[in-house]
């Protein structure tokens, strides 16, 4: 049964379960509603937007196939999809190769670009934070990417992830800790002082 005006409340497991059932007008909408979510979730673990593109795809052809398995009730399709997303990401992490750039192969920059060494730096910075994200426990490194580099408030991390505040709280707190060890070591070659 198509959507109508009066279905424009209907949650994300009844939309899956629609699309289960063949409506193109569920998947539409359940597609519109999620894949910006999860491509932004996607952009800033990898901190690449193509990549982030088809890890989103990738993501929402998972959701796409298990739709007729679905158990409403057990577990959020959020919950479920940004748990893919963040898995799909840590495999993409763990696949890259290290960067190393050739100096003498870099073309001098114009007056307002940052220099060789500022790029390098700002990349080996970036490389850093996301091989501590990857290293963190799944749930915490959500809370703490949802929280401080998508801005999301603490409830709506937690309704996001089916979880309290408090255990937001928690996991953000120990995902920073985790974070601020897994770089202690780093800092002086990351050119942060003191």
């Amino acid at each position: 049964m198509p959507l109508d005006g009066q279905d424009q409340t209907l949650d994300d497991a009844e939309l899956l379960a629609r699309y289960a059932r063949g409506d193109a007008d569920a998947a539409r909408r359940l597609t519109t509603r999620l894949v910006p979510r999860v491509h932004a979730q996607a952009a800033r673990l990898l901190g690449d937007g193509a990549e982030a593109e088809d890890v989103a795809q990738e993501a929402m052809m998972r959701l796409w196939r298990i739709a007729p398995e679905w158990r409403t009730g057990e577990a959020k399709v959020t919950t479920w999809l940004y748990r893919v997303v963040s898995n799909l990401c840590t495999d993409r992490l763990r696949k890259r190769p290290k960067r190393t750039v050739d100096l003498d192969a870099v073309s001098e920059p114009a007056d307002d670009a940052p220099s060789p060494e500022a790029r390098m730096l700002n990349d080996a910075r970036r490389d850093a934070l996301a091989q501590a994200l990857a290293g963190l426990p799944e749930r915490q490194r959500l809370a703490v990417v949802l929280r401080h580099f998508e801005g999301a408030t603490n409830p709506e991390i937690a309704e996001r992830l089916g979880i309290s505040v408090e255990a937001v709280e928690s996991l953000t707190a120990r995902g920073k800790r985790a974070l601020a060890a897994a770089l202690k070591g780093q800092a002086e070659a990351l050119g942060y002082e003191g």
